[in-house]
């Protein structure tokens, strides 16, 4: 079944609040409409096995494993209807015009990833991509130390917070990562760096 436009839907959070799950649910619904789906994911992210989407939640869903944005455009199908891309803060800033081209073509487009990253601070092409998108939904996890809404990552190094000057890209699950509110998100800088840049 053909959409008669195409169309580009983000799945916005931090870890943890269920964007892969919502992604995987779409795609259910898609299977039962018996449209024909592609699953893209960065090679990068082998948490779950290469060839698999899998939410925290245990829902699976394959996949196909990218180098890079580019190389979705070209393992694109004859009579795909639904492409979803998974994780997309992790590709190249490519994505955007790849997303772009493939809603342009009919189909429609349905990309999960962080917003944010470690530091609260916008993640690669996704606040592009959400800008872009016909329909953006942001969902929250639940604050592991008081129990409210929690729209960040945190990520802990040793149980303690990772500094603002620590590498962005860094894959991993609750051994690293935790979801937190704004109150309990913290983000030690590093002060003698900051000193040094303000001279």
């Amino acid at each position: 079944m053909k959409h008669i436009s195409g169309r580009v839907e983000v799945i916005a959070g931090p870890m943890f609040s269920g964007k892969t799950e919502e992604l995987i649910r779409r795609l259910r619904r898609a299977e039962i409409a018996k449209q024909k789906i592609q699953v893209f994911k960065p090679s990068l992210d082998k948490r779950y096995g290469t060839e698999k989407l899998a939410s925290h939640a245990g829902s699976e869903f394959t996949a196909s494993p990218v180098d890079t944005a580019g190389e979705i455009l070209n393992r694109i199908e004859e009579g795909t209807t639904v492409v979803a891309i998974d994780e997309a803060q992790f590709f190249d800033d490519e994505i955007t015009s790849v997303v772009q081209t493939l809603a342009d073509r009919g189909i429609r487009v349905i990309v999960a990833g962080l917003d944010t990253d470690f530091r609260g601070e916008p993640f690669g092409p996704m606040p592009v991509l959400m800008v872009q998108a016909e329909q953006v939904d942001k969902i929250h996890a639940i604050c592991i130390v008081c129990g409210d809404a929690a729209p960040r990552t945190q990520r802990l190094i040793d149980g303690q917070p990772a500094h603002f000057n620590d590498p962005i890209v860094i894959v991993g699950a609750s051994e690293l990562y935790e979801a937190r509110c704004r109150d309990h998100h913290e983000v030690p800088r590093d002060m003698s760096t900051e000193e040094s840049n303000s001279q």
